[in-house]
């Protein structure tokens, strides 16, 4: 495969402080290289100088010629009166000024991405639909190589699951950053990881980021072995210093130096051994009381939109309810509900009686930004009394990963991941009969959410967890709620046993709601407009529905077969089975985008 690009030996810094240094990587084309490493590793920075927008302090960057880049940032910001259509039309002209079928491309690029209304402005997008703008500007600039900073930020599980596939099945390369690891497992061809603890600063492995996984084990275990050897040589070298050997012969004078290198060499593999991982350990109050809530018939609107209806569940001591949903679909206002902080417009929240519920807010914004880190940490002087032992703030401080210089910073200085620790930190001193969470895992770097979710699973208490990490879903959901008000009477909720039933269930609604959306416009069909079409693209316009149809039947078909006891119980019909379903799937997902290619003409 051909080179698209290459870094050879680059370092930044930023003043005094060293991001990263002697980073070398080449990428090939088609490759698709998920880029981890802890919070302050420099990773944000990393694409910023592969992308050219920021220069490194030494080392070069390198691209083969003609080689196009396109960046999608953290948090992107559009001009809040332009329109849809006009952020990614300006991306399009912006590479090709001379073609005249920009209207075309673009239009195909809103289908893709998934917007309705091409003429909606920028400023009415949530979050999660500017990041999907972003996405299509980058499309729009055709790029060869697409460079992705936490891309799954702002999104939803269904937005995620679409940006895996369009990342999958894009034609150019790209290098994404990263700490969603199912995103990291779907996506990957090679992974790597900047990390001080790797002689280079930088670890990369071919494969998934499981695959990923196991060699960096393998490495770090070779790198252990390399350390007690050389323990034992320094060890064996100090014993003969000490018995005073004496400098007089150019052999001794080099065996002193050879020792001091010695000491030196073990004195850097060693610092790189040295990892950081947040000591995340929440508090119980040990309430055995079998039901700390319970919901009944909760309803409630915000701004006359009805978010949700008759929401009823308990929640017991080890109960695990997940929360998802689309952006907007009344998640956070639910935990509100639970809280107190709000009341249902119908229905009703009982709690046990002196109910203590740790909150953890996901807009983050009960801190002052001017307040230094040690008062966040500390609020009531210079300890803390976490199970009833005090504990001095600079040592508390150690157990999140923070410096004693650091203990007089402005919150307003901090990282996101390291204002997301303070967080958790405040959030580990109340004891909790249960935790409600709405996306704690924002920011977070990958080890850090590791221990986060083994403690949360340790937790005996109840959890109720809002977050678009599937792996922590996953992981700590007994139940998941999936919030939905897009439908059509408005605040519809099912509940689910896991993820994967989710999806299985929503991937099944697609089609309906593809095939209502097309037959909702037939102005489209109009027979004026049919003269843009070829005459060929006519015919198949006029005979694209009934394809449809008959594609969705056979894909009902084959998936009432996999309800046949006969090929259940068959290993090797039940793979054909299975195979069968994904090959017509792949069709009605084909009959779809053409569907909405020739509609995008007609509508022209």
């Amino acid at each position: 495969m051909a080179v698209l690009l290459t870094c050879d030996s680059i370092a930044k810094a930023f003043g005094s402080r060293t991001v990263f240094t002697d980073i070398s990587l080449s990428l090939h084309d088609g490759e698709r290289l998920g880029v981890i490493g802890p919070n302050g590793a420099g990773k944000s920075t990393f694409l910023q100088v592969l992308s050219g927008n920021m220069k490194p302090d030494s080392g070069t960057v390198s691209t083969r010629k003609g080689v196009r880049l396109a960046m999608v940032v953290q948090d992107p910001v559009f001009p809040a009166e332009s329109t849809v259509r006009e952020i990614i039309l300006a991306a399009a002209q912006a590479v090709n000024h001379d073609s005249d079928d920009h209207d075309t491309e673009v239009s195909k690029i809103i289908s893709r991405v998934g917007f309705e209304d091409a003429s909606a402005p920028v400023g009415t997008l949530s979050g999660g639909w500017r990041k999907r703008l972003a996405i299509a500007a980058a499309l729009a600039a055709k790029p060869d190589v697409l460079l992705l900073d936490e891309p799954t930020n702002h999104l939803d599980v269904a937005g995620i699951i679409w940006l895996e596939k369009l990342v999958s099945a894009a034609p150019f390369a790209s290098v994404f950053v990263t700490h969603d690891r199912y995103f990291l497992e779907n996506c990957s061809t090679r992974v790597a990881e900047i990390n001080r603890a790797y002689p280079l600063g930088l670890f990369a492995a071919p494969g998934t980021y499981s695959k990923f996984l196991e060699k960096r084990s393998e490495f770090l275990r070779a790198q252990q072995r390399e350390q007690d050897a050389l323990e034992n040589l320094v060890e064996r070298e100090v014993e003969w210093l000490r018995r005073g050997a004496k400098a007089r012969t150019s052999k001794s004078k080099a065996r002193i130096q050879d020792a001091m290198d010695l000491q030196a060499q073990l004195a850097d593999v060693t610092s790189r051994q040295i990892s950081g991982t947040s000591t995340i350990d929440f508090s119980a109050t040990g309430r055995m009381t079998k039901r700390l809530i319970v919901c009944e018939h909760l309803t409630k609107s915000m701004g006359g939109k009805l978010l949700f209806r008759n929401v009823s569940f308990v929640l017991g001591p080890g109960g695990r309810l997940g929360v998802m949903g689309s952006n907007g679909s009344g998640k956070t206002t639910l935990l509100r509900l639970l809280v107190g902080d709000l009341k249902p417009d119908h229905g009703d929240v009982r709690c046990a009686e002196g109910l203590r519920v740790a909150y953890f807010d996901q807009n983050r914004d009960k801190l002052d930004p001017e307040m230094p880190l040690r008062r966040a940490l500390a609020p009531e002087g210079d300890t803390v009394i976490f199970r009833d032992r005090p504990v001095h703030v600079a040592g508390w401080a150690v157990r999140f990963l923070f410096r004693a210089e650091q203990l007089d910073l402005a919150i307003k200085n901090l990282s996101g991941g390291e204002r997301a620790r303070v967080h958790i930190a405040r959030l580990m001193l109340q004891p909790a009969d249960i935790l409600i969470l709405d996306e704690p895992t924002n920011d977070l770097d990958i080890p850090t959410l590791e221990v986060l979710e083994s403690n949360l699973a340790d937790f005996p208490g109840a959890i109720v967890l809002v977050t678009h990490d599937r792996f922590l879903l996953d992981r700590l959901s007994s139940t998941l709620l999936a919030m939905d008000n897009a439908a059509e009477n408005g605040g519809h909720l099912e509940f689910f046993a896991e993820l994967a039933q989710w999806e299985q269930a929503n991937s099944a609604k697609k089609p309906r709601a593809r095939a209502a959306s097309t037959k909702a416009s037939p102005a489209a069909a109009t027979e004026p407009a049919k003269k843009k079409l070829s005459y060929i693209e006519a015919r198949e316009w006029e005979q694209i529905e009934k394809r449809v149809e008959e594609a969705e039947h056979r894909l009902s078909a084959a998936r009432d077969a996999l309800e046949n006891p006969a090929i259940v119980s068959d290993p090797v019909r039940l793979t054909e089975a299975a195979l069968h379903i994904d090959a017509v799937q792949a069709e009605v997902d084909d009959l779809y985008e053409r569907w909405a290619e020739l509609g995008a003409k007609l509508g022209q």
